[in-house]
C-alpha cells in the first residue's frame, strides 16, 4: 500500500473546506456572509463536501500505475492523479487552498462605515433616485429583485423546515404592518419590517412629518455633513455581502459629533423635511439616544412573504 500525496491532499483541502463552513453553521457566522433564506443550502453543502471527503478518503492509498493501456479513442488530457507534480497543478492546488488560507486566518467581521463610503453617499443616492423620476424603491433595487418576495410555504404543516429569521410574513401580517405605519403614532423600525417602511418613508418624508421614529444602526458620517448630523445606518443584504446596499436616516443632535464612526446607536426622534440638492428627504430629530452592542443580526434583508 502506498501513500498518494495528490490525493492526499486533495482530501485535506475537502476536509478543510467541510470544517470551515460547518463551523460557520455552529458559530452563526454564516449570516455575516449570506441573508440566512440560503442556509439550508449552505448546510446542504457541507454533506456534499462530506461525502466527496469520504469518497476521497480510500484514494489516498491508491499506489501509482506503471502503465495505463488506452484504445485509439482514448484521450491523455485528463488527471488521474497518479502523475508527478508540475507547475500547473501547484498553481491549482495553491488558488483552491487560498480561500481557506483567508477564511481561517482572518475572522468574520461585519460590514461598517469603510464599506459604505465606498459604496458613495447615502444623500446623493436618495437625490439621484429623485432626479431620474423613480420611486425610491426602484433606486435601491436597481441591482436587486424584490423588497418583498414570495414564497410558497405551508406554516402550519408538521414537516415544514423551521424559518432561519424572522424576516417571513404572511400576507396578512405584512397588510397590518403596512397599516400600522400609517396609523400609528410612533414608528418602529424593527428588522422585520425596516426595509418596507424605509421605502415608504423616503418616496414621501412629507407624509410621516412630525411622526415619533424608534431604531438602530451604526454611526456613518460624510464630509459634507454639519458637526451635529450622521447617518443612523444598516446594510441591506439581497443575497449575500457581495450585494450590500447602505442605507439609512440623516440624524440631528447634539453630540453627534463626540460619537464614532461604527458605533451602534438607539434612537427615539421626531421626523421632519430636509433638502439635499433640492430634493426633499426624511431628517429624525432626536430627542433621546443610548449607545448599544452591536446586535447579533446586524444586516437588513427582504421581506419574505408566505404564501399560504
Amino acid at each position: 500500500m502506498q501513500l498518494n500525496t495528490q490525493h492526499l491532499l486533495k482530501a485535506v483541502l475537502i476536509g478543510l473546506f467541510t470544517l470551515f463552513f460547518a463551523n460557520l453553521h455552529l458559530t452563526g457566522d454564516i449570516a455575516k456572509y449570506i441573508n440566512p433564506k440560503y442556509d439550508f443550502m449552505s448546510k446542504l453543502a457541507v454533506g456534499i463536501f462530506f461525502i466527496l471527503f469520504m469518497i476521497q478518503l480510500p484514494r489516498i492509498f491508491q499506489g501509482k500505475r506503471t502503465h495505463h493501456v488506452c484504445s485509439v479513442h482514448c484521450s491523455h488530457s485528463h488527471d488521474h492523479g497518479h502523475g508527478h507534480w508540475n507547475f500547473a497543478k501547484i498553481i491549482g492546488f495553491a488558488i483552491v487552498a487560498f480561500p481557506l488560507i483567508t477564511g481561517f486566518t482572518i475572522p468574520p467581521a461585519t460590514l461598517d462605515s469603510s464599506i459604505a463610503a465606498n459604496k458613495g453617499s447615502i444623500l446623493s443616492q436618495i437625490s439621484s433616485g429623485q432626479k431620474e423620476e423613480k420611486s425610491f424603491e426602484e433606486s435601491l433595487m436597481e441591482n436587486s429583485e424584490s423588497l418583498t418576495e414570495k414564497e410558497n410555504i405551508d406554516i402550519y404543516s408538521s414537516d415544514h423546515i423551521p424559518l432561519v429569521n424572522n424576516n417571513y410574513l404572511t400576507e396578512g401580517e405584512l397588510k397590518e404592518k403596512e397599516r400600522w405605519l400609517q396609523d400609528s403614532e410612533i414608528i418602529d423600525m424593527s428588522e422585520d419590517i425596516f426595509i418596507s417602511y424605509y421605502s415608504r418613508i423616503n418616496e414621501n418624508p412629507e407624509a410621516f412629518a412630525g411622526r415619533t421614529i424608534k431604531l438602530s444602526g451604526f454611526v456613518f458620517k460624510e464630509g459634507e455633513f454639519a458637526v451635529n448630523q450622521l447617518v443612523l445606518s444598516r446594510f441591506f443584504i439581497t443575497h449575500c455581502v457581495a450585494d450590500a446596499s447602505v442605507i439609512g436616516f440623516l440624524t440631528e443632535f447634539e453630540g453627534a459629533d463626540q460619537l464614532q464612526q461604527d458605533s451602534w446607536l438607539e434612537i427615539e426622534g421626531v421626523l421632519a423635511v430636509g433638502n439635499y440638492d433640492g430634493y426633499e428627504l426624511p431628517i429624525v430629530k432626536v430627542t433621546s439616544w443610548d449607545v448599544i452592542n452591536e446586535p447579533n443580526e446586524p444586516y437588513i434583508f427582504p421581506i419574505q412573504t408566505l404564501v399560504q
